[in-house]
C-alpha cells in the first residue's frame, strides 16, 4: 500500500496507524542524499512488523500520536521518514530488520548531537516496541562533507611519530587508580624506556584526591621526555583531559600542549558535543585525539536493543577522533573476528563496501575524511602477537596493560617482551611467513635471545578469555539490502 493522499489523511484525523500516515512506503527509492538507518525491531505482541517500522520512522522524524493540522503548514511528505523495507531476522522469531530513509534536510550539518537526537532520541522508549537496536547507518557524501573528521589521521600521526611499517605499541598504567604522581610517572618512564611508543591514562583517572591532574601531567611528561632522550624515539602518553566542564577540559589540554605532549585523551561519556569541541581544539592545536569508548557497552552489547558499535564507529569518524578502542577479538572484552573486522574497516578505509558477513549493511564513501586508528586493548599479551597482527593488521595501536605491567621482571621487561614479539612478527611477515600457523614457533625462537619475552611466554602461555566459542557475527541477513 502506498502513502495516502493528504486529503484522505486529514479526513480521518484523530488517531491513525503510522503506516496510514505515510511513514510506510514500500515503493520508495532512497534518494542519493538520503540518510538511511537499519534497525532491528522487536514489536510488542499484536503489533505487526509494518506498523512497528512505520512507528519508528514516524517517531524519529515528524510524527506524534495524533494527526496535527500544523502538518499542512509545511512540506510534510518531504520531512517524513520513510520505512520502505522489512525483513525477518533469521533464527529470531518476532524480530525483523527495517530500513528507514531520512531526507538530509532533517539534520543540522556537522552535528552528531542533532543526528542522534532524531535517530535515537525518543523512539527507543516507545511502548509498541519490546526492543529496538540501531544496527547500521548510511551517510551520503553530501552529509559526510559537513564534518571535519579526525584532526590528525593515521598518515599524519605516523609522520609526526616517525613510526612506519608496524603497529604502534602501548600500555595502560596499572593500577588505574591510587598511584601518586611520582609513582605514576615511574610506570610511564619504565614502559617507554622498555620499548613502548605510548603509555596511557585509563578512563577513570581524572583529578582525584590521591593525584591532582596537574601533578600527573608534570610527572608523566618528565617521564616521556627522559624516555625520548634515552631511546632516540618519539614517545607519548595519552593524558586524559576528561573533566566536569568544557572549560576544565580546555585548561587541561592547553597545559598538556604547553608541556610538549603530542596527544590528549577523552572518554566517550563526555558526550557528542564535547567530543566535537575537543576535536576542533585538537585540529587548531596540532594534537592527536584519543577516545576511550568508556560506557559504550551499556547500549552496544545487547543483540536486540541499543546501538551497534559499528554505528558508534561511524559517528566518531564523523565527529573527529584520531583513535578509538575498537576490540581485540582475542582479549577479555566482547567481540568476534568478523564483526570486529567490520569496525576496523569503517575506521580505516576510504570506501567500505557492504559486507554482510562483517555486519556492514551499506556501501559507505568517506569522501576523503581522515582515517581513525583503532586501538586494541583489554586482556592481551605477547603470546598473542601473531594473532593480533593477522586479525587486526598494521594500522592499529596494540595496548598491553597487565600484559606489560604484570611482567614478573618489572615494567621495563614487560615492555621489552612486547616490543621484541612485535618486531619478530613483523620481520617474519615481511619474509612471507604464515603468522597464524608459525606464530608460536616464531615467538619461541625470538625468546631464545630475549629473556623478558621468554618469561612472558612461560607466564601467560595461551591464556584467553573465551567464555563462549563463536566465530559468527551477531546476525547474517537472509537477503541482500537494496
Amino acid at each position: 500500500m502506498g502513502k495516502p493522499k493528504n486529503k484522505d489523511r486529514y479526513k480521518k484525523g484523530g488517531v491513525m496507524a503510522y503506516k496510514d500516515m505515510g511513514y510506510w512506503q514500500p515503493d520508495y527509492e532512497p534518494k542519493p542524499t538520503d540518510l538511511i538507518a537499519m534497525f532491528r525491531i522487536t514489536p510488542q505482541d499484536g503489533v505487526d512488523s509494518i506498523e512497528a517500522a512505520a512507528a519508528v520512522a514516524g517517531e524519529s522524524s515528524t510524527a506524534t500520536w495524533t494527526i496535527c493540522w500544523t502538518d499542512r503548514l509545511t512540506a510534510n511528505d518531504k520531512y517524513q521518514a520513510k520505512a520502505y523495507r522489512v525483513d525477518p531476522v533469521p533464527n529470531s522469531p518476532g524480530e525483523f530488520f527495517s530500513y528507514i530513509a531520512y531526507d538530509i534536510d532533517l539534520f543540522e550539518p556537522g552535528s552528531i548531537a542533532n543526528l542522534t537526537a532524531s535517530i535515537i532520541g525518543n523512539v527507543f522508549g516507545f511502548k509498541p516496541l519490546k526492543a529496538l537496536r540501531l544496527e547500521d547507518m548510511y551517510f551520503p557524501v553530501a552529509y559526510v562533507k559537513t564534518f571535519a573528521g579526525p584532526p590528525t589521521g593515521i598518515v599524519v600521526e605516523r609522520e609526526r611519530l616517525d613510526k612506519f611499517g608496524r603497529p604502534l605499541l602501548g600500555a595502560t598504567v596499572k593500577p588505574k587508580l591510587g598511584l601518586s604522581g611520582r609513582s605514576y610517572g615511574r610506570v610511564v618512564y619504565e614502559g617507554l624506556k622498555g620499548g613502548l611508543d605510548f603509555t596511557k591514562d585509563d578512563e577513570n583517572i581524572n583529578s582525584q584526591p590521591f593525584m591532582h591532574w596537574r601533578e600527573r601531567f608534570l610527572y608523566v611528561m618528565e617521564a616521556v621526555n627522559r624516555a625520548q632522550a634515552m631511546s632516540g624515539e618519539i614517545k607519548g602518553h595519552y593524558l586524559n583531559v576528561t573533566a566536569a566542564t568544557m572549560e576544565d577540559m580546555y585548561e587541561r589540554a592547553e597545559f598538556a600542549k604547553s608541556l610538549g605532549s603530542t596527544i590528549v585523551m577523552i572518554d566517550l561519556v563526555i558526550g557528542y558535543t564535547a567530543i566535537q569541541s575537543m576535536s576542533k581544539w585538537c585540529r587548531d592545536n596540532d594534537m592527536i585525539l584519543h577516545l576511550h569508548r568508556a560506557g559504550h557497552s551499556t547500549y552496544t552489547r545487547l543483540r536486540s536493543h541499543g546501538v551497534s558499535f559499528r554505528v558508534i564507529c561511524k559517528w566518531m569518524r564523523l565527529a573527529g577522533v584520531d583513535h578509538i578502542h575498537a576490540g581485540t577479538v582475542v582479549g577479555k572484552l566482547e567481540g568476534d573476528p568478523r564483526t570486529t573486522a567490520g569496525y576496523y574497516d569503517i575506521l580505516r578505509e576510504d570506501f567500505v563496501p557492504m559486507k554482510l558477513e562483517n555486519g556492514v549493511f551499506f556501501d559507505q564513501h568517506w569522501a576523503s575524511l581522515n582515517k581513525v586508528m583503532p586501538v586494541a586493548s583489554g586482556g592481551i599479551h605477547a603470546g598473542q602477537m601473531h594473532q593480533l597482527i593477522t586479525l587486526l593488521g598494521e594500522d592499529v595501536v596494540l595496548q598491553f596493560g597487565g600484559g606489560t605491567i604484570g611482567h614478573p621482571s618489572g615494567i621495563e621487561a614487560g615492555a621489552t617482551a612486547n616490543r621484541v614479539a612485535l618486531e619478530a612478527m613483523i620481520f617474519a611477515r615481511n619474509e612471507g611467513r604464515d603468522l597464524m600457523a608459525e606464530g608460536p614457533e616464531i615467538l619461541k625462537n625470538a625468546a631464545k635471545f630475549c629473556t623478558p619475552l621468554k618469561t612472558a611466554l612461560e607466564l601467560w602461555k595461551d591464556v584467553t578469555f573465551n567464555y563462549t566459542s563463536t566465530d559468527a557475527p551477531d546476525f547474517v541477513p537472509s537477503s541482500t539490502p537494496s
